[in-house]
């Protein structure tokens, strides 16, 4: 079995993002028995016949393993455990010097002995969804009755295999009320880690309600104010003004090494092989099987405008906090067709910049006046 899990457990936190991700993201395919209403991946019952075979798979983690020493690779999907090679891949990562981690979905097939065989194989980190504090919430939200349950019992069996547990959770309208609720339960299964992720308008999460740039901002608040209170670590996902927030209101120093966004220190590659710079940014820079991801990450052209602060365009470009946070670029991608202009979640506008704002008219002149029409919550809640 693998050693008990720890808040430590991962490669170093220091990368040239220049150089090599912090973490990449492989698809290893898009089935999954889930329909789950936020899926970026569409995700299918069956999978898709131009995967990568297991051959190109190993292929693809000895190449990751050119980046260098102890590079994190999360395997995901839809259900990375719909292929039959899962558990081969990941020993094969872990032989080949990789951090493998994994996120599998909350079905059936992630039984007790599908965890026990995982950290048997080498997994160093398995990430486990909670969308809602309550089965009959949770499980609305992914379409499948029953996943909240599987989801705590494949969180207990993490526990009892000595593997550290990560709990990812989307925040939308549908879920933002139940985050404090969320926490609770993140603290009660033992996570070493709570992924806040705020939603990208792409695949299924296109039909969801996103919350508005000051509803975020005040949860990005109760993130920073709760964050030392939690025995877990915090980190948001798609959401790096939490770092500019993290900043004001600690007055700590900006530090470009406190997360990542997408082509810069993070990359994904899909089931079939392309490489985007994110799954919530499906711009393919080229394909593993013609073209080194090593090589891909480092020297295409899209990789290496969105590693560049002083390329953004918009209030993001205007932004004194652009290097320490950048906007989702994908929410950009998602809302403009552009993965480099202003973040229209960020609510933050840089003083004296009087350009347009995400949202704006494109006919009227100056910028748009800040609302939010969502009803204020309880104290408690973010």
């Amino acid at each position: 079995m693998s050693k008990p899990a720890s808040r430590s457990a991962g490669p170093p936190r220091r990368v040239d993002t220049d150089e090599r991700p912090f973490v990449l993201v492989w698809e290893l395919t898009r089935a999954c028995d889930l329909t789950c209403e936020h899926c970026r991946a569409d995700a299918q019952p069956d999978r898709h016949p131009d995967e990568l075979t297991t051959a190109e798979a190993k292929a693809l983690l000895d190449r990751t393993a050119e980046f260098g020493e102890n590079q994190l690779v999360v395997f995901s999907g839809g259900d990375p455990l719909k292929r039959d090679d899962a558990v081969e891949l990941v020993e094969y990562g872990t032989d080949a010097g990789l951090h493998v981690t994994m996120t599998p979905s909350g079905t059936a097939s992630l039984t007790r002995e599908a965890v026990g065989d995982l950290a048997d194989a080498g997994l160093r980190r398995m990430a486990v969804s909670v969308d809602g504090a309550t089965a009959e919430r949770h499980d609305a939200f992914r379409g499948e009755a029953g996943s909240f349950r599987e989801t705590v019992s494949a969180a207990q069996a993490a526990a009892d295999a000595g593997l550290p547990l990560q709990v990812n959770t989307t925040v939308c309208r549908q879920t933002v009320a139940d985050l404090p609720a969320v926490a609770d339960l993140v603290a009660d299964l033992g996570a070493v880690l709570w992924s806040v992720f705020f939603l990208v308008p792409v695949g299924r999460g296109a039909a969801l309600d996103p919350i508005g740039p000051d509803r975020a901002e005040r949860v990005m608040e109760w993130l920073v104010e709760q964050r030392e209170e939690w025995p877990f670590g915090v980190k948001t996902t798609e959401a790096p003004h939490y770092r500019r927030v993290a900043v004001q209101k600690t007055e700590a120093t900006p530090d470009r090494q406190m997360g990542i966004t997408a082509g810069d220190g993070f990359a994904f590659v899909s089931h079939v092989g392309e490489v985007y710079p994110s799954g919530f940014l499906p711009e393919s820079a080229g394909n593993v099987r013609d073209r080194s991801v090593v090589d891909i990450y480092r020297n295409a052209d899209l990789f290496e405008q969105l590693r560049d602060p002083d390329a953004l365009r918009g209030k993001c470009g205007a932004c004194p906090y652009r290097n320490v946070c950048g906007g989702s670029r994908s929410r950009a991608y998602a809302t403009t067709g552009d993965p480099l202009e202003a973040d229209p979640l960020c609510s933050f506008v840089p003083e004296g910049y009087d350009g347009p704002l995400p949202g704006d008219d494109p006919g009227r002149d100056g910028a748009a006046e800040r609302t939010d029409v969502e009803p204020d919550r309880i104290a408690d809640s973010p």
